[in-house]
């Protein structure tokens, strides 16, 4: 702790953003982040605490609070307060294959954990950690460094998402042979075609998955495993097998109309989007256009504000989307006290833009659609929605639809941004294994002794950081297996 009334003295300070009329232009990231010297004195904010919340990582009332990865965040930020970012490089780099991501695409459960927000506001602890991995960058100490040794032993991981990158980055250290093995056109999972190019620019997966074939990793793009020959065959030429292949079974909303054109999966639309603007910037015109259209969101995460503000730089004439649940307030409740993760309110880089563009909030809240109306074509043209209220069963909140509520809306466009409901079941099918029916946290075993499982595809729909900890997880796990005890 290199400045005991750091958090006293210096207020926090994060970067500015690009107002929202002048980013919904393009489809670039649009921070500019603090200097260095403005980073540092961020870091001098940290307490180091004796309990260190932010790092902690555990489940309290059913929501983690902390960081998953136990990220060595006091020691970095005192590192980069001191100036002295090579050796918090080596902090940051001990616990997380790949800060260039997370520091870009996670929610910063450190932050709502760091004892600082108690009583004020949190240490930057997401902008600390991009402020020491792309210093990194710059100055050149990202280089490849492939394994001295190599052990005869072949690992092929299914599924290049942040679970499946960490896994292979974990057992390429160690000295394994890694494949890995993807669907679609190129390397990344979700992190490429699921999130956003403004939110994480595609050369940062690029950049690093370069230097991880440097250092030895095979990848081999549009290799989805489709059959069983195909799984017979990974069977016969490797020792082990990472199924790392996301929750991407997209959760459908089974309404009258439901078969009416114009109604999409809200990643298919972001994955549209994100391919058609790495090949050509956009002029094959292979994406929904939403220019002039009506748009409907259903779902109020993540996604749906991502298909927010996909479909505001595509010029939609209106952005309306569907939340289930009732708004959360803007403060913390009594009933939610730090350090529980904080159920409040929090307006999105899509709902802000769409309150630039269009004066209001497009959400809507207690609300869904009860049925799509088509026109004679087949194709939708309104929505018919419906309340919702809140009401305990069991001990649960679910919520009921409100007699006498409906109201119909002109639409052109629907996005389905309502989650998804677990692993596609085709790869099961291929390799002949079956999903653990209970969640076994320790557990990255199949029901195949050679079949390991990890990231999405085990716990469900969750977070990047949580991928990487179970990719590095399930390398241990394997490393332990084939090696009777693992170093990493």
């Amino acid at each position: 702790m290199g400045k005991p009334t750091g958090f006293m003295e210096i207020k926090r300070c994060t970067s500015q953003e690009i107002e929202p009329s002048v980013r919904i232009q393009n489809f670039n990231e649009f921070h500019h982040y603090l200097s260095r010297d403005e980073q540092s004195q961020q870091g001098a904010r940290c307490m180091d605490c004796g309990v260190p919340f932010c790092q902690n990582g555990k489940m309290i009332q059913g929501m983690i609070s902390g960081c998953p990865l136990n990220n060595l965040i006091p020691e970095w930020n005192d590192l980069i307060y001191h100036k002295n970012y090579q050796a918090a490089l080596k902090r940051l780099l001990k616990t997380n294959n790949f800060p260039e991501f997370t520091s870009r695409v996670c929610p910063a459960l450190c932050e709502k954990a760091c004892t600082c927000s108690l009583n004020g506001e949190a240490v930057t602890v997401h902008e600390n950690e991009y402020g020491i991995i792309e210093t990194a960058y710059e100055a050149g100490w990202i280089q490849a460094n492939p394994p001295k040794q190599r052990i005869n032993k072949k690992i092929a991981v299914i599924g290049s998402g942040p679970a499946g990158l960490a896994a292979a980055d974990q057992l390429n250290k160690r000295g394994y042979q890694v494949t890995v093995f993807e669907r679609d056109d190129r390397i990344g999972g979700l992190l490429m075609y699921g999130i956003p190019n403004m939110k994480i620019e595609k050369s940062i997966i690029q950049r690093k998955t370069d230097i991880m074939k440097e250092e030895g990793i095979k990848f081999k793009t549009n290799a989805g495993i489709e059959d069983k020959k195909q799984a017979t065959e990974l069977l016969k030429n490797y020792d082990r097998i990472i199924l790392a292949c996301g929750s991407r079974e997209p959760r459908d909303v089974a309404v009258p109309g439901r078969d009416a054109k114009g109604i999409y999966f809200a990643v298919d639309y972001l994955t549209g989007i994100t391919r058609s603007l790495l090949d050509s910037q956009l002029k094959d015109h292979q994406y929904v256009d939403t220019k002039d259209k009506k748009v409907l969101i259903i779902g109020g995460g993540d996604t749906g504000n991502d298909c927010v503000a996909s479909a505001i730089r595509l010029k939609a004439q209106s952005v309306i989307q569907l939340e289930m649940m009732p708004e959360l307030p803007e403060i913390r409740m009594d009933s939610n006290p730090w350090p529980e993760w904080p159920k409040v309110k929090k307006t999105d880089y899509g709902q802000q833009e769409a309150i630039a563009v269009f004066g209001h909030d497009p959400r809507i809240y207690q609300t869904t659609v009860k049925e799509f109306i088509k026109d004679e074509h087949g194709k939708l043209k309104q929505a018919v929605l419906i309340s919702l209220q809140p009401k305990l069963d069991q001990g649960k909140t679910v919520m009921i639809p409100v007699a006498g509520s409906e109201r119909v809306i002109d639409v052109d466009l629907v996005f389905i941004a309502a989650g998804f409901t677990g692993a596609q079941k085709q790869i099961l099918k291929a390799f002949g294994i079956h999903l653990p029916k209970q969640f076994d946290e320790n557990n990255y075993h199949t029901d195949h002794e050679r079949i390991y499982i990890a990231g999405d595809m085990r716990r469900g729909q969750s977070l990047v950081v949580w991928a990487i900890k179970e990719g590095r997880e399930v390398a241990k796990a394997i490393d332990k297996d084939l090696m009777g005890y693992t170093n990493l």
